[in-house]
């Protein structure tokens, strides 16, 4: 029988931020190796998800109103300081070969969505495309850019949920796979035709960004810095034209982004907790986002699983075949794909399985990814609903 425990905005608030910076702190200090299997926003979400189910909150339109509100101004806060670390003239140190590869894996895995989605949409949901649009924002960029995505095109809370499964269960196979191929790699650089020697130039071309270490200093400014770029974006953002394809929401993202990338290039990059405060932002937009759906909502959970390993399948075929044609390695196949569908948290560990001065590679590559992914999913997200 649902139960009801909290009534007033305060109470909902509390729930949102508790439970947002529990699952932080178990994900720093307990778990880690479990949340390197089950990343903790998941976890987050659908711990929320429950709650909602349950009606462990009163719904009331105090509570959409401080839903709305807080949802509005943390989405372009967030934005803005992921971009802070994605320094464009470090990223350029990659050279053309990492970066176009880069580009080929984000442009297979947009063909292979579109592709599935063909192949699936008679026995999906209606609406469906919004799993595979917050699903490009993810594969493409993380899941902060899956939220982004989210805020864009609205997508409802079951279509959400259903993209966080697919990104965690699916990204944790794929992730198994990459790096139980680390130990094939000279097999498979004889079979590409790959000069190996490229990567070492390069990883000694790139010196890890030195970031002065989180305090309630730095985190104060950049929370003052988030608050304003947050209030110019939303005010800016309605006040650009809009049309069926961009809203306001995506105004705010692209202005934000671009803010974010300017603050990259300066001494600013430097100072610390801009990673910190992100990540807390992202873990509340997830907690709020759960909190609008319910649990008994998702069970076509399968099919979109079984989608997601379509995909991931198609993407590797695509892979495979530009290593063979431009003689590309398995490090750099590996960690472009990885840059893409795992984000920061994943593609350094990719590129450390083989050796530790190529982790600065698999960081950049991944900062690339926080850059395009928005903008995939916005793609997708106009593309599908037309097919």
């Amino acid at each position: 029988m649902p139960f009801t425990l909290i009534e007033s905005v305060t109470g909902f608030m509390t729930l949102i931020l508790a439970s947002a910076g529990l699952l932080a702190l178990l994900e720093e200090k307990v778990g880690r190796r479990f949340f390197s299997l089950v990343p903790a926003v998941v976890v987050l979400y659908f711990m929320i998800l429950c709650a909602a189910t349950l009606s462990v909150w009163q719904a009331s339109p105090a509570i959409d109103q401080a839903y709305k509100a807080t949802k509005t101004s943390l989405l372009p806060a967030m934005i803005f300081l992921m971009m802070v670390q994605a320094d464009l003239r470090i990223i350029a140190k990659l050279g053309p070969r990492l970066l176009l590869t880069f580009l080929a894996a984000s442009t297979s895995i947009v063909m292979a969505i579109i592709v599935v989605y063909m192949l699936t949409k008679n026995w999906l949901p209606e609406h469906s495309w919004q799993t595979f649009a917050a699903l490009a924002g993810s594969w493409l960029g993380g899941t902060g850019n899956m939220v982004a995505v989210q805020g864009i095109f609205s997508i409802n809370e079951d279509a959400m949920g259903y993209a966080l499964l697919v990104d965690s269960i699916d990204y944790a196979v794929w992730v198994f796979i990459l790096l139980a191929l680390t130990p094939h790699a000279t097999k498979f650089n004889r079979w590409s035709g790959a000069d190996s020697e490229r990567l070492s130039q390069v990883a000694a071309q790139l010196d890890e960004q030195r970031i002065a270490p989180a305090n309630g200093a730095s985190l104060l400014f950049w929370l003052g810095c988030g608050a304003l770029v947050s209030t110019s974006a939303i005010s800016l953002g309605q006040l650009l034209p809009t049309n069926m394809f961009f809203n306001s929401t995506a105004w705010q993202v692209v202005i934000a982004t671009g803010l974010g990338l300017i603050a990259a290039q300066t001494p600013l990059k430097r100072l610390g907790g801009d990673r910190e405060l992100s990540k807390l932002m992202l873990f509340m937009l997830i907690a709020l986002i759960a909190s609008r759906g319910s649990i008994a909502n998702i069970g076509q959970a399968p099919l979109f699983i079984l989608s997601g390993l379509l995909i991931l399948l198609l993407h590797a075929i695509v892979m495979l075949i530009l290593a063979k044609l431009f003689k590309l390695d398995l490090f750099t196949c590996g960690v472009a794909s990885l840059a893409n569908i795992g984000g920061v948290a994943s593609a350094p560990i990719l590129a450390a399985s083989y050796s530790r001065s190529l982790i600065p590679v698999g960081i950049l590559m991944a900062l690339l990814g926080y850059i395009v992914g928005t903008a995939g999913g916005i793609l997708i997200g106009n593309l599908l609903p037309a097919i």
